[in-house]
Parts: C-alpha cells; structure tokens; sequence
C-alpha cells in the first residue's frame, strides 16, 4: 500500500531532503508569503510590508521545522519580477535556507528566475511552477536549463477529465515536453481544486510516483481555503483545527511535499504534519520492516527508544 516497486528519487533542495519511499523522509512543507490578502502586505505596487512581521514568520518557520523534524520552506509571492526582487533581497538577508518563487504569470516568473541566476543562487530556489496554463511550457523548462534552475515544481491537470487518470495522463505529457530527467529535481503538484478533490490528487500521485519515482505532492491549502465557509461555522479555531487535520491526512496519503498556504498556520500545520509522518514510517515499517534512517525524522527524534525496539524485535526473528 505505501511501498513501491521501483526506487524513488530522492531530490536535495540545498540541505532539504525530498522523496523517497514511503517512511524514509518527512514531506517537505512549503508555505506562502506576500499572496493577496496577507495582512503583512501593506502595498503591493510601493512594495511595502511588515518587514519585522515577516521576518518573525520566516524564523518561527525555521524554528518549528529544526524542533519536529520536518523540512520547510516558504514560497515568495509576487505579481510581477521587480516585486519579486524586492522580496528575494529581503529574504537573503534573513535566512540562508532554500526558497520558492511564486508567480502567476509565465513571463514575469522567468524574469524573477533570472535575477535568481544573476545572483548565483539556482541551486537555492524551488521554480513555482510549469503549469499546464502557460502558454510555452517547452520554451520556459529550455529557458530555465539555460539558466541552470536545478528545481522545479511541475503542476499536472486536465481540465477535460479531473480524476485522478487525468492528472496521471497529463504528467506522462508534460514530463516528456520539458525534458524533466535534465533538471535535478522536479516536484509534481497534482492540483487541488477544492477539498474533496484532494483525494483524486492523492490518487493521482500515487500513480504517478509509481510509474516514474520524481516526488509528488499537492496543496492541500488551496482547498482548505477555498473553503471559506468553515471559518463562518466554526470560527478561528475550528478553521485551524480542520486545516492542520487536511494537511496530516494528505501527509499520510503519499505525499512528499504540501503547500500549507499562510506560513502563520506554521505553529499547527507543522506539528500535525510532523505527527501524520510519524504514523506513515511505522505504517510503512508493517509491509517492509525498515524504519527510517534520516536522523531527524521525527520517529527519530521523539520515539527513537520504541524505533530501536522494533530493530531489537526483528533481529530476534
């Protein structure tokens, strides 16, 4: 159920470790910054923000990920190159950890990966993403080659057949277009298109790692979100309650990676995440009787007494 046939790949985001099977490495999380509605945002077109805000984000982030074991980065949000700039220059100034670049618009998010390059720093950035609604997604994967961009998110979907063989279909279509195998790492998002939907992208990446082995995930916050009547049912708490279970759930069905939206939901996606992962390794433990070697896994760092008895168990066999 969780194991597969052939060897993943296991891709390395500068220190941040992806992929695998099932057990052996924590999904990576990857939240956002500066999307419309982030109240640090002051004025997108002034580029002003809460500069000390953010910066308590992006360290409470950091703080949280070395305490439970599991590997997170933040996606810078921006609309056009020159904003992204702005916040790629703010980052380098806080933190040395990987980061993703966000933006809509093809154009614009090869602009911001260029300056990314003029800077030295391709192996540090995460390209959010060759979508299946650009225009030119042959043309983008050769620009970023070109620009020796080693990361990249592949988003998969079809909007003719949203099941889960849609999703599978679409990605055997771009993975040939842009040439994946010449990029070290690339990151298929199986689309989430509301909250039920989250199930066909489970499904979907499952598959799909199966047949090709590149890391699957999704964002599991596009439908929480979306969802906003729950915040008008249940309040704060409720939404955050619900939310963090979405993203434990979608951590235990195969993925690899999730975007978790808002990084100030940190403080309770990080710890669910980090209590889905370690279900996940003893579940998959019960098919292989291999439990994880990363150290900081975080069956490692809170349970690592029960791990060892486990080894102990089965060497009596």
């Amino acid at each position: 159920m969780f194991k597969y046939d052939l060897t993943p790949k296991v891709c390395r985001i500068c220190d941040m470790i992806v992929g695998g099977q099932a057990g052996d490495n924590p999904p990576l999380l990857i939240s956002s910054m500066f999307h419309n509605g982030d109240r640090i945002l002051e004025s997108r077109r002034d580029r002003k923000f809460d500069r000390e805000k953010a910066r308590s984000y992006i360290l409470r982030q950091e703080e949280l990920s070395d305490q439970t074991g599991i590997p997170a980065i933040v996606a810078l949000t921006a609309v056009s190159a020159d904003e992204m700039k702005e916040y790629i220059d703010f980052y380098l100034t806080i933190s040395n950890r990987p980061f993703a670049i966000d933006i809509w618009g093809e154009k614009a998010r090869l602009d911001a990966a260029e300056y990314a390059a003029s800077l030295g720093i391709q192996d540090k950035i995460l390209y959010n993403s060759i979508t299946p609604w650009d225009k030119d997604s042959i043309g983008q994967a050769a620009a970023l080659k070109e620009l020796k961009i080693k990361h990249v998110v592949l988003q998969v979907f079809d909007e003719t057949n949203q099941t889960p063989s849609g999703r599978v279909q679409a990605c055997r279509e771009m993975l040939k277009a842009i040439g994946a195998k010449d990029f070290a790492s690339v990151l298929i998002d199986t689309t989430v298109m509301n909250l039920p939907s989250i199930s066909f992208s489970s499904l979907a990446g499952k598959q799909i790692k199966a047949e090709t082995g590149w890391p699957v995930g999704s964002a599991p916050a596009n439908g929480t979100y979306m969802w906003k009547e729950s915040r008008e049912m249940w309040g704060g708490e409720g939404f955050s309650a619900m939310n963090a279970a979405v993203h434990a759930v979608s951590a235990v069905l195969w993925s690899d990676f999730l975007f978790y939206g808002p990084i100030k939901a940190a403080p309770s996606v990080l710890p669910a995440v980090a209590a889905a992962s370690m279900i996940v390794s003893t579940l998959a433990y019960d098919e292989s009787q291999e439990l994880p070697a990363n150290p900081t896994h975080p069956l490692n760092k809170y349970f690592y007494d029960f791990a060892q008895k486990l080894v102990e168990f089965d060497k009596t066999k």
